[in-house]
């Protein structure tokens, strides 16, 4: 297949949905030959961070000239994106080898009599084989939903990260935070060591997993701290504590923006320590080369567009709204805000309104582009119990034209809601013009 037919197999697959369980995926690496053994790797999950802390990790592995992929999804503009080793995206060419390899295995699977693979499955496992092909040292591999029966947890790693834990995807981990947790505790694997973010109730139910796996967990705020430090030429800054490993503060600047990357740059910076044994090319010089020079879109990151400073940001459920809303509180606390929001229907998006919205901002609602979209309708009659001025625009380039009318009036402007509706926007900005602002 070429890359065009390769798309037009991997849409094919969505007639499957979307299905948790590990029988499908186990075979097509069977049938693939084991590609996710042949390297080294780092699991992410978690209900937010878990694509920068994956970036930040990532990146930290190839400054310390170690070969390495890196794994996400959902992707902003191109299925390439999906796929990246050393901070390059796959070539069109290697992607559809990539997708060409794991349909071979489906289809040995169809003619065996078993049932068809997802079309996250066939990703997954395509990608498995392309970073073996490409004979990379390790490979970041994120978490698509949950953790526990998500196709990615046929690897065995070598370190594991919980970014967080909320009430997200309960419907398929289980109908609590109790139940998303512990699906996210399946990650964990025997005498593997685990960095978390978690707290409370999660947090114990990790403890509890890891004491039954004999894996040793480093909780931040425990085993590891992070102090905000003052902006360097630019850029945030952290100072990375940890007593435990001997080290008082190591300066860190950022450049993923935003107060919540601080903390997801501690989980990067602690799971990079935990490999530093087995690499000895990993140090602090490295980690924080790599920590100022990051780049993942689409998380606060800054655009300056004909005078107006814009915000695109894909924080898409409560606790995602409750970290922008605090980054847009820091870096403009005083300034007047237009809100250009898209949400899927699946998220509590009364909860993220009514964290994001301020009397007196200016809300634009638009639909995602996504069969998830939420109704615009919907969003709007929330906003308005919070603000006056909403209007709801239905197509996204539209939508981007009325907000940054809007912002034209001394307004920041802020787009934010789900990855489905930011990776379009960018893609506008850009082709308007728009310049990184730092």
């Amino acid at each position: 297949m070429n890359y065009k037919e390769s798309l037009s197999y991997l849409e094919s697959l969505n007639v499957f949905g979307s299905k948790l369980g590990l029988s499908r995926i186990e075979r097509l690496v069977e049938l693939l030959g084991h590609p996710e053994t042949r390297y080294g790797t780092v699991h992410v999950t978690g209900t937010n961070g878990k694509g920068s802390v994956s970036a930040m990790t990532a990146a930290i592995l190839s400054r310390s000239g170690l070969r390495t992929g890196l794994y996400t999804s959902p992707h902003l503009t191109s299925y390439t994106e999906r796929f990246v080793i050393d901070g390059e995206q796959a070539s069109e060419e290697d992607f559809a080898a990539a997708v060409s390899a794991a349909r071979r295995a489906a289809d040995t699977m169809l003619a065996e009599g078993e049932e068809q693979p997802t079309e996250f499955e066939v990703l997954t496992a395509a990608a498995f084989w392309h970073f073996a092909e490409k004979q990379v040292n390790y490979a970041v591999i994120e978490v698509g939903l949950g953790g526990l029966l998500d196709s990615t947890n046929v690897i065995t790693p070598e370190v594991a990260v919980i970014t967080n834990v909320a009430l997200e995807h309960a419907d398929r981990c289980g109908g609590t935070l109790e139940g998303v947790a512990s699906h996210k505790a399946g990650i964990i694997k025997k005498d593997m060591p685990v960095v978390t973010a978690a707290e409370g109730m999660a947090l114990d139910i990790l403890r509890r997993k890891a004491e039954e796996e004999g894996a040793d967990l480093f909780v931040l705020g425990e085993d590891f701290t992070v102090r905000a430090a003052e902006r360097e030429a630019g850029l945030s800054a952290m100072d990375f504590c940890s007593e435990l490993l001997g080290i008082r503060a190591v300066r860190c600047a950022l450049s993923l923006d935003g107060a919540y990357q601080r903390q997801n740059a501690a989980l990067a910076f602690m799971a990079a320590k935990l490999l530093v044994k087995a690499n000895p090319s990993i140090t602090e010089e490295t980690i924080t080369a790599a920590l100022r020079s990051v780049t993942w879109p689409g998380r606060f990151e800054r655009f300056a567009l004909e005078g107006t400073a814009v915000i695109v940001d894909g924080a898409h459920n409560p606790a995602g709204a409750a970290a922008l809303r605090e980054s847009l509180d820091a870096a403009f606390p005083d300034e007047a805000r237009v809100l250009l929001l898209g949400i899927l229907a699946d998220k509590d998006y009364t909860a993220m309104l009514d964290t994001l919205v301020r009397p007196g901002d200016r809300v634009v609602v638009t639909a995602p582009e996504s069969s998830r979209a939420g109704d615009p309708e919907d969003l709007a009659r929330v906003a308005r119990e919070i603000t006056a001025e909403v209007e709801t625009v239905r197509g996204v380039q539209e939508a981007l034209s009325r907000a940054l009318v809007w912002a034209d009036e001394g307004r920041i402007l802020c787009a934010a809601g789900s990855l489905y509706l930011i990776g379009g926007l960018r893609r506008l900005l850009l082709e308007r013009g728009a310049s990184h602002d730092a």
